[in-house]
């Protein structure tokens, strides 16, 4: 351990620097500063890309030194799995490994659960306490200048694209949060999409207001880009209705008339709305001819029984009913298309793996599920498998900490 490390580094100043900078810069300026304050022989941030699996070393390219398969801000790949960087996210704490007399520092690079990357130093002597900590605060705040600054470039999404998107996958990723992940004092939740060759058309959405939850999945029929643009005009105004204030029953009516006004007469789109209410713990669910959902309680998961009522816009006299489900303090629920259920993905025990899962974070548990469903499939979906899972924490509402993701009373 060294007896005393740099000045701590100055957030203030950080932030200033960063607003000063163009939005391209803002993670070279965390970087460079995090390196000046602390004598870092190296700083370098690892975006996660979109497979879930792994991240990207951010590294600019000079242009015309680059190649058609290396892009000009993509360095080397690491994989999450077996890796400190793997470890940094999932406990959400800074790792830190002896190298060659000094350390290598891995911090999350989080914002309420969401996964933006991890933040990786090299030191020439082991980190105190005091550099661990400040290590970790620059981790959190670098985690808010990349969701800042992405609005304004395409950086990060280069960055993140393992591989090209087709048009249809384009589309598709448009209509998903910006995050996938949310962390909350009642409730943990998160959320993934791992895309068919031909895009099937599934999305996921939710929305916090101060005393409601909103969730919705939906699963377009077909696939490549009339998938796309059903589902894009169902989540439109799913949106909108939501926005508007309108009951639950309403806005899937108003969105089931506005998909019939658009698709064809064989054309549809299951789906589930959700409406939690925090201060009840009540769950309101629509459900729109859409595979069950699964419950985790008590250690075990079991299907909950819902009433089914047609896809929206496969009948021009649907109407949908809104059901009750009382959730208990330590409940999982979970949502899922049918491309987590069917085809080669029927081989897959799914309630036994979200039975087994059922400690892990939520964002670690639909990769845990989702990697046994591309497994079972040869690691090629011939439809879209999403999932979208929440833990009911319940209780007054509460903080929580942000370093840790975990929740604490107040």
């Amino acid at each position: 351990m060294t007896d005393q490390w740099p000045s701590p580094l100055d957030l203030n100043v950080l932030l200033g620097a960063v607003e000063a900078a163009p939005p391209v810069a803002a993670a070279e300026v965390v970087g460079d500063a995090l390196g000046e304050a602390l004598g870092a022989r190296d700083v370098s941030f690892l975006i996660a890309d979109y497979s879930g699996r792994s991240l990207i070393r951010l590294s600019h390219v000079p242009r015309g030194m680059t190649t058609a398969s290396s892009g000009r801000e993509r360095g080397d790949i690491v994989a999450l799995s077996g890796t400190p960087h793997g470890l940094a996210l999932a406990e959400q704490e800074v790792q830190v490994v002896a190298e060659d007399g000094g350390a290598r520092v891995f911090a999350p690079v989080t914002s309420r659960g969401e996964a933006v990357g991890v933040l990786e130093l090299a030191l020439d002597a082991t980190p105190d306490e005091h550099a661990i900590a400040g290590v970790a605060r620059a981790a959190h705040a670098l985690a808010y200048v990349v969701i800042a600054n992405r609005r304004f470039t395409d950086l990060y999404e280069w960055g993140q694209r393992s591989l090209p998107l087709s048009l249809e996958a384009e589309i598709q990723h448009r209509l998903l949060p910006s995050s996938y992940t949310l962390e909350a004092g009642q409730f943990t939740l998160a959320g993934w999409l791992e895309p068919a060759g031909d895009v099937g058309g599934d999305t996921f959405d939710f929305s916090l207001e101060r005393d409601t939850l909103h969730l919705s999945m939906t699963d377009a029929m077909g696939h490549t880009l009339n998938a796309a643009l059903l589902a894009t005009v169902l989540v439109g105004a799913l949106r909108n209705a939501r926005r508007r204030g309108v009951e639950l029953a309403e806005q899937a009516s108003l969105a089931h008339h506005a998909l019939a006004s658009y698709a064809a007469d064989d054309e549809f789109v299951t789906g589930q709305l959700v409406r939690v209410d925090l201060p009840t713990g009540i769950a309101r669910i629509v459900n729109a001819g859409h595979p069950a959902p699964i419950r985790v309680r008590d250690g075990h998961a079991e299907r909950v029984v819902l009433q089914s009522d047609p896809p929206f816009s496969a009948s021009p006299s649907a109407t949908y009913r809104v059901q009750e489900l009382s959730l208990r303090a330590g409940d999982r629920l979970v949502f899922l298309t049918d491309g987590m259920l069917e085809r080669n993905a029927a081989e897959v025990d799914a309630m036994s793996i979200l039975t087994a899962s059922r400690h892990l974070h939520p964002r670690e548990a639909v990769q845990d599920l989702t990697r046994c469903v591309v497994q079972a499939c040869g690691g090629t979906l011939r439809d879209d498998a999403t999932i979208l899972c929440i833990d009911w924490h319940g209780g007054a509402p509460r903080l929580r900490d942000a370093t840790q993701g975990a929740d604490r009373a107040t």
